[in-house]
């Protein structure tokens, strides 16, 4: 049965379905929702606090209410996080009832993620029914990169799932010609600019297209339509940027990541140009190393990881709760589902069949630019799963229905099939050519194109079944076509992490059945009940790999703590990440020396910082923000503080262990290197090496391969207050 088109002027009434066809439909939404959750729930233990910079910033934000609004990374607020608000207001509304914990840090995203399976389902039902509408949603709520970044306090999910609903308010606005569903949808990208600035407009150009093609206006409305649009859009996603900027440097804090202490130079620069030309990158270089070779972006600053002792482990260490999470590539024991990879490397950086997967981009998780980035190891695991199927179903969008569907700029609208293409395969295109090539961006990142790739999958089968009527023959070929180079992508895409494991024959088998039911069901033309079983097992067969990888991925959760990414074949998780690394000792020992001191200490960056802000709710100062780049404070400054009797303690290098190793701190703070020298005493017992890491909480690789090896950095404790 064909259904009424998705985007059309004035929707027809719709037919009141029966009481029975309402509960299989509430039936049906209710199990991919509970399989979502399922998968979202489970094992959550094993995270600990989750991302310990968001959640430090979140044990800061419940201590004032200056913290909350400016997003303070700590509690005495000299630095904040280098995000905007919204989503960290939902954690911090969310601890201040359930209290710090890594539940409380996960669960708004958790829900922002189940929601988006929730409105993914009614975006496709109303186009093209309930059968495509939860396969729509089955396959969001099964893309593994997805459930990683659910289960985590990035604050990706709620960006998602705010996304979806101006995609909603879009949609309606085309439909109706009316201009407060085009306001809708506009604030609404402004709301997601204020969770993770620039990344919120990947899918605008989609938009502003579905309507300029799509609505049934004269050219001149329509473009004082999208004017007026595009004012509300900038004036709500600059709200807040604005009153931080207005806002005395002295009354504030310093924001976090910008080179000025701008949050406008913030999203234009560390959250805008640089996520497409990598760290200090330009456009001028990215276009040298995308046609000429070479490494994309400078690598990220060398950091500290916690406090620990030559050996690696700091005496007394805490960990709480238990758990593990990004520390380095371990020789792993073979799993149940396949045997271990090859050891070596964090599991951003995994080793694939012996080879560093195709590194050369700014972080070795993402790969080297290029169009066949998203298709290759390590990025094929996240959210590629289904992208084959996907784009093949974008083309058959785009040669259906009308036959001059580009004809809307000179008055006559795209038809519904063509609006879907636009929509969603605008926001798909937009998001993989950005990743293809950006050069500063995490795994979790690619989260972002699982839903237009959920939807596009679920038309593609909805559209081949209604082409079906006219041309069986032409349907079952090119359906039997994608099912097949997407099952052949996911086993290879699988094999890669794992190998050959039995398992895989298993959605061969299932497509295989679908294929034989679909043939004899187009031979005997009348078979209507054989060929929706066909279908739907051709379908099913394309979840089940992204289905067990999500699995894999809750079940290997710790794997990826801080910075989610999907399961990277080892088969255990290293341990201790999930927990606090705190050293004990020191921190009896701080707490002994600090009582009526405002500071428990200073410390280079977060990634020395986050756990024991955790760990005690008190001030720990930032000098270099999150990875120790940021002019927090001068040697004047901390002159200040020590003489005020705020700080006594700070935590510095001392010399580089092994020789040769790079200095922590960047030129900016050689005022802090020099004022520590002349003002501060070492303390001796709490002498620590350094790891390279990335990882806001500092877990990691040990820089040359272990703590304190060759490049790494020894760092000490000064107490400033003793002279």
């Amino acid at each position: 049965m064909t259904a009424a088109p998705v985007f059309q002027k004035t929707p027809s009434l719709p037919v009141r379905p029966s009481r029975r066809g309402r509960a299989a439909r509430g039936l049906g939404l209710s199990a991919v929702v509970a399989l979502a959750a399922a998968l979202r729930f489970a094992n959550l233990s094993a995270l600990g606090y989750a991302n310990h910079y968001y959640t430090a910033g979140v044990v800061s934000m419940l201590q004032a209410w200056r913290n909350f609004y400016f997003v303070a990374a700590e509690p005495g607020g000299a630095v904040s996080i280098d995000k905007p608000p919204v989503g960290l207001w939902l954690q911090a509304i969310s601890a201040h009832y359930l209290g710090i914990s890594g539940f409380a840090m996960v669960l708004p995203e958790i829900i922002c993620g189940l929601l988006a399976v929730v409105v993914v389902y009614q975006l496709v039902r109303r186009r093209y029914g309930t059968g495509p509408g939860l396969l729509a949603a089955l396959a969001l709520a099964l893309t593994p990169i997805v459930v990683a970044t659910d289960r985590n306090n990035t604050i990706d999910s709620s960006l998602i799932l705010v996304l979806l609903l101006a995609a909603w308010a879009f949609s309606k606005a085309t439909e109706t010609a009316r201009l407060r569903w085009l306001l809708l949808g506009a604030g609404l990208v402004g709301v997601g600019f204020n969770i993770k600035m620039l990344q919120a407009y990947l899918p605008l150009p989609a938009f502003f297209a579905l309507y300029w093609l799509g609505a049934d206006l004269k050219r001149p409305r329509k473009l004082l339509h999208l004017g007026l649009a595009t004012a509300l859009l900038l004036a709500v996603s600059l709200a807040w940027v604005i009153s931080v900027d207005l806002t005395p440097a002295s009354q504030r804090p310093f924001v976090g990541s910008s080179p000025d202490n701008s949050e406008l130079s913030l999203a234009l620069g560390y959250n805008g140009l640089e996520r497409l030309t990598g760290m200090g990158g330009s456009l001028v270089g990215l276009g040298q190393r995308l046609f000429g070779g070479g490494r994309l972006g400078s690598a990220p600053q060398l950091a500290l990881g916690p406090f620990l002792g030559p050996d690696g482990r700091g005496p007394g260490q805490i960990v709480s709760p238990p758990g593990a999470g990004r520390g380095p590539g371990a020789p792993s024991q073979a799993g149940p589902l396949g045997p271990p990879p090859l050891a070596g490397g964090p599991p951003q950086a995994a080793n694939v069949n012996g080879r560093l997967a195709r590194g050369g981009g700014a972080f070795p998780g993402t790969g080297r630019p290029g169009l066949g980035r998203l298709f290759m190891a390590p990025l094929n695991k996240e959210a590629s799963w289904l992208l084959p199927f996907a784009l093949g179903a974008l083309a058959l969008l785009g040669v259906r229905g009308a036959r001059r569907p580009w004809r809307s700029g000179l008055g006559e609208p795209l038809s519904g099939r063509h609006q879907t293409a636009v929509v969603w395969g605008g926001w798909l295109l937009t998001g993989a050519a950005f990743f293809s090539v950006a050069g500063f961006f995490h795994e979790y990142y690619l989260s972002m194109l699982a839903a237009p790739t959920a939807v596009l999958m679920a038309v593609g089968v909805a559209e081949l079944w209604q082409l079906r009527a006219v041309r069986p023959w032409a349907a079952l070929g090119l359906l039997l076509a994608a099912a097949a180079v997407t099952l052949w992508f996911q086993t290879g895409t699988a094999t890669e992490y794992i190998g050959w494991t039995p398992w895989l024959a298993a959605p061969v088998a299932v497509g295989l059945a679908g294929a034989a039911l679909l043939a004899l069901a187009t031979a005997a033309a009348r078979l209507r009940v054989l060929a929706l079983a066909g279908t739907v097992s051709v379908a099913a067969s394309l979840l089940v790999t992204p289905g067990v990888w999500s699995g894999l991925t809750t079940a290997y959760a710790a794997a990826n703590q801080s910075l989610p990414a999907a399961y990277s074949g080892a088969a255990t998780n290293p341990p201790n990440g999930g927990g606090l690394q705190v050293n004990a000792e020191l921190l009896a020992f701080l707490q002994a020396n600090t009582q009526g001191q405002k500071y428990l200490l200073a410390v280079p960056s977060s990634m020395q910082g986050a756990d024991y802000v955790i760990a005690t709710g008190r001030p720990v100062l930032y000098l270099g923000g999150f990875m120790g780049r940021d002019r927090v404070i001068e040697g004047a400054g901390l002159a200040r503080l020590v003489a005020k009797g705020d700080l006594r303690y700070i935590y510095w290098q001392t010399a580089a262990a092994g020789g040769g190793g790079r200095g922590m701190n960047n030129p900016t703070q050689s005022s802090v290197s020099a004022w520590v020298v002349a003002n501060c005493t070492p303390v001796r017992g709490f002498e620590a090496a350094t790891r390279n890491s990335g990882a806001p909480d500092g877990t990691g690789q040990a820089q040359g391969g272990r703590p304190g090896g060759a490049g790494g950095l020894r760092v000490s404790l000064f107490d400033c207050g003793a002279r």
